[in-house]
């Protein structure tokens, strides 16, 4: 009985998980239509793209910790409730600054449901091996969410009105609070201390300003304001280290850091996230303007990549059965380099094939990464720190994937620009620069583009092959803790209140 109430909770928490991750990629291809129908100007569409994977990733650290403190299971009631309520808002929103505030208030409530949900699990499950098969089926709901976000988008939009976008969460954030009280347990620390406010401030301005900065480097023309937004960072998070390492009670224990194998698996969940972003990135536009295909159906050629991560995440549990975690995590980073040097070949009349076999081998074998590698990490503290540490996996993940953007964006844009000999600076400037052009002159433009482009997915996939050998090594080297113990975790049913 014990057992069966626990998978029941899970269910319910793979719905936050699932919705959060459907949210960040759904708006993608709302957001032409919602811009026109609201009147949207260019930076005002950038925001609302934006706002809400920026106050996800600002405010994940503070979240994570405060749910220690007040009591995981009210953090995520109180956050399901506020993404219900203003997914209704944003749906109904009639301009762009109230879409805007909606966006951003959701980044907030977000927040507070990822690192919540995982850090429950390590409450539910006491058991080692059931406590990894629960936090592989938790990852591969991230991961299919956000591969199923645009194609769900394009479907609902087909039918019914932007809004219908956000309106989807509202269902099952209403099964959440209604089954949640029952099924899931509440935890709280009494060892935490009181929440310093200094410290989130300094968290959340730290966070913010280096995510503007990286994002900011793939659409500034000078880099300047993101340099800036760099430093800035960097210097204030130098003080939130320092102010964390002073602290009794840290808002963040970095304290976690000194463990060799905990610090291998954050490195590789930030540089994983950095190889599939920037793959992610060139993969979707190349589909768009290179193959030609509609921004739909690329959504859907490119869902393979979540899909493929979530079955990398389920397998994993099973991998352990013949292998150690260190063993699995550094097979499947090795096959993901494999994916990369994939990409690294497209070209020609099998251009497509080769594109769908690359991104789903590369991303299967980052699965036992994110489960067993997340496994690790909340495995591998006290039950009073697994807030902490599931928010540091989650700041990884989120400022991995922005650092992928940026980085792997600018090493494609220097390789175009540099195999366009400066006679264009982006492929969809090409694209656009070539309907203005005489038929023959606009054609050789496209294909010179084209090949460019493709040279700079070539180059990226040769980047990401290199980053997932390295992390195969780095954690081989480091060699991942494999055993926690699950008696220090609290009974199941003696924690439900």
């Amino acid at each position: 009985m014990r057992v069966n109430r626990a998978w029941l909770g899970l269910v319910v928490l793979m719905l936050p998980t699932l919705l959060v991750a459907i949210d960040t990629t759904a708006l993608l291809l709302a957001l032409p239509q919602l811009s026109a129908d609201l009147g949207a100007t260019g930076v005002q569409q950038l925001w609302i793209s934006d706002g809400y994977g920026f106050m996800v990733a600002g405010l994940v650290i503070t979240t994570g910790t405060l749910g220690d403190r007040i009591g995981r299971r009210r953090l995520l009631m109180i956050g399901g409730a506020a993404f219900a309520v203003l997914s209704v808002v944003a749906a109904f929103a009639v301009s762009p600054l109230m879409l805007i505030v909606a966006r951003a208030l959701l980044g907030v409530a977000g927040a507070t449901l990822a690192p919540s949900t995982l850090a429950l699990i390590t409450n539910m499950f006491r058991d080692e091996r059931q406590r990894g098969r629960a936090i592989a089926i938790w990852a591969t709901c991230q991961f299919t969410g956000g591969a199923l976000g645009p194609v769900l988008a394009g479907f609902l939009l087909q039918h019914f009105w932007w809004g219908s976008v956000f309106l989807v969460a509202v269902p099952a954030m209403a099964l959440l609070l209604l089954a949640g009280p029952f099924l899931l347990p509440e935890f709280r620390s009494d060892q935490v201390g009181r929440l310093d406010l200094a410290s989130v401030g300094l968290s959340l301005v730290a966070v913010l300003s280096m995510v503007y900065g990286v994002k900011q480097l793939t659409v500034e023309s000078t880099p300047v304001v993101p340099a800036v937004a760099l430093v800035a960072g960097a210097a204030v998070g130098f003080l939130f280290v320092r102010r964390q390492l002073r602290l009794e009670t840290p808002l963040l224990d970095l304290r976690l850091l000194r463990d060799r194998p905990f610090t291998a698996v954050i490195v590789g969940l930030v540089f994983a996230g950095v190889a599939m972003a920037g793959t992610g990135l060139m993969v979707t536009q190349y589909l768009q303007n290179v193959l030609g295909f509609s921004p739909f159906a690329s959504a859907v050629l490119f869902a393979p990549m979540g899909l493929g991560v979530a079955a990398g995440t389920m397998a994993a549990p099973v991998l352990t059965r013949w292998m150690k975690p260190a063993t699995a995590i550094a097979g499947g980073l090795a096959g993901s380099a494999l994916g990369g040097l994939l990409l690294a070949g497209v070209g020609g009349a099998y251009a497509l094939p080769l594109v769908m076999v690359g991104i789903t081998v590369l991303a299967l074998g980052t699965g036992p990464l994110f489960a067993l590698g997340t496994g690790l990490v909340v495995g591998s503290v006290p039950p009073e720190r697994a807030g902490s540490a599931a928010s540091m996996s989650e700041t990884g993940n989120y400022f991995g994937g922005s650092l992928g953007f940026a980085l792997l964006g600018v090493v494609a844009a220097v390789v175009y620009r540099g195999r366009m000999d400066g006679t264009s600076d982006s492929l969809a400037g090409a694209v656009a620069a070539s309907r203005h052009l005489p038929a023959g002159q606009g054609a050789e433009l496209l294909r010179a583009a084209r090949e460019a482009f493709t040279a700079g997915l070539h180059v990226t996939g040769v980047v990401a092959a290199v980053i997932f050998a390295g992390l195969a090594v780095l954690i081989l080297t480091m060699r991942p803790a494999t055993r926690t113990t699950p008696a220090a975790l609290p009974d199941y049913e003696a924690t439900r209140s």
